[in-house]
């Protein structure tokens, strides 16, 4: 599985999340999280990283306008939609981007199934909570297109992998603090998630 460190805010720790084998890393770009960077400090972190590292920035609630110049100004290479968009405003990005089914019930891990889309845990914060989804939600659909994130940590990733999602998103379960990485967790996640 492709593994994705959110919550990144710090050279330090995308660093850290590289080399131990992430293949992602994410930048929040919503204010009123504990973990928000601005596209000015992203970029400071992201134009000294390596390449072949996919470097998302996460939106929750701005405009197309908005996706579009601070995916520039950061030189992120992936857009992460986390919010109910009209379907205007994909037709309006110049980045690629992916999809974000903040999931309630059962049937919405169906939603956007012909597509790649990241599925978390509904909860009134955007990301980041911890709030576990219910995994039985899984049995017997095709995983393969799906990112899946919301309660995961070092201790429970392994049991997912059985479902073959495509990759897995972390943020509070490899923590210190908010925003601050805890480089041991990382590792751990990222090894037992892949191994």
């Amino acid at each position: 599985m492709r593994c994705k460190i959110c919550g990144i805010t710090s050279y330090e720790d995308a660093m850290a999340a590289i080399n131990a084998g992430a293949d992602a890393l994410g930048f929040v770009f919503y204010e009123e999280s504990p973990r928000y960077i601005s596209p000015r400090e992203a970029k400071e972190i992201i134009k000294k990283l390596p390449p072949f590292v996919e470097k998302v920035a996460l939106f929750v609630n701005s405009d197309a306008q908005v996706i579009n110049s601070y995916c520039q100004e950061s030189v992120a290479t992936l857009a992460q939609i986390h919010f109910e968009a009209p379907h205007e405003l994909y037709e309006q990005l110049f980045v690629p981007y992916i999809k974000v089914v903040r999931a309630k019930e059962a049937e919405d891990v169906l939603k956007f199934s012909d597509e790649y889309r990241l599925i978390d845990a509904y909860c009134q914060t955007y990301g980041g909570s911890g709030k576990k989804l219910n995994i039985d939600w899984f049995e017997n659909i095709d995983c393969s297109k799906i990112v899946l994130a919301g309660g995961l940590n070092p201790d429970n990733v392994s049991a997912v992998k059985k479902y073959g999602f495509y990759g897995v998103d972390v943020s509070s379960g490899v923590e210190l603090s908010y925003g601050k990485k805890d480089a041991s967790k990382v590792e751990e996640f990222i090894k037992n998630a892949k191994k």
